[in-house]
């Protein structure tokens, strides 16, 4: 902001977010501190490239005045986005009661022994503001994700399937536990079915080994019978 005797001009650059084929605007604030009634006059480098209004005016004593410049579309961008156009604003302090159409050029006259404040203003081209994006409906709460987009601006094919996969068994549910109830059942049958097998085998294990301890003792007997018998037949004899 200038901080001249007669006018403080805010701002000091005329920026404006410059967009093809659009006409764009910015304003510029004119403060008058001073007990004096100050007229003002706006030029620029590039008269027919912009619009000034007012470009010619009275500010009162402790008031302020916003003055609005308007740039016509442009056909073409410049290659470095470097804008070298100029403004100057001119001031003086005028009789009270002064108003706009009594203006004239001769008042700006510093050869004709004004005090005329000048100040200088240069035209800069920013980005114009991207508007806010729209709350997709993937971000509320309580709803599915949307698939993100990776660096290249494509979507993520894993991403896609792992989704289509995630519906096609929500959709299959019933069947899908039919099937689970199913299988779980005949694994339950099967593990009954092995431990009574593996009963049946033990318990004919334990009558071979039975089977198999009880041969020798009647054979030991029978054998002692027959020592027996033979011994009490020689002794006969």
């Amino acid at each position: 902001m200038s901080t001249g005797d007669l006018l403080q001009i805010e701002p000091l650059e005329l920026q404006f977010p410059f967009e093809l084929k659009k006409q764009i605007q910015c304003s510029m604030k004119l403060s008058n501190k001073s007990d004096n009634y100050v007229a003002f006059k706006v030029k620029t480098t590039n008269p027919k490239k912009y619009c000034v209004r007012p470009n010619t005016g009275v500010v009162l004593p402790h008031s302020s005045c916003d003055v609005i410049v308007t740039m016509q579309a442009q056909k073409e961008a410049p290659s470095d986005m470097q804008c070298r156009d100029k403004f100057l604003l001119q001031c003086v302090v005028v009789n009270p009661g002064v108003i706009a159409k009594d203006i004239t050029a001769e008042m700006f006259n510093k050869e004709s022994g004004n005090q005329v404040e000048e100040c200088k203003l240069r035209v800069v081209y920013v980005a114009p503001q991207q508007p806010p994006s729209p709350v997709r409906e993937g971000s509320e709460e309580g709803s599915s994700p949307k698939a993100s987009v990776s660096d290249n601006g494509t979507q993520s094919s894993e991403f896609n399937m792992s989704k289509a996969y995630v519906e096609q068994q929500q959709e299959s549910t019933p069947e899908v536990k039919a099937l689970i109830s199913k299988l779980t059942e005949e694994k339950r049958s099967a593990i009954q079915q092995n431990s009574k097998l593996q009963q049946e085998l033990e318990l004919l294990r334990r009558q071979s080994n039975r089977s198999r301890g009880g041969f020798p003792l009647m054979y030991v007997i029978t054998v002692g019978l027959i020592g027996i018998l033979l011994g009490y037949l020689l002794k006969r004899t």
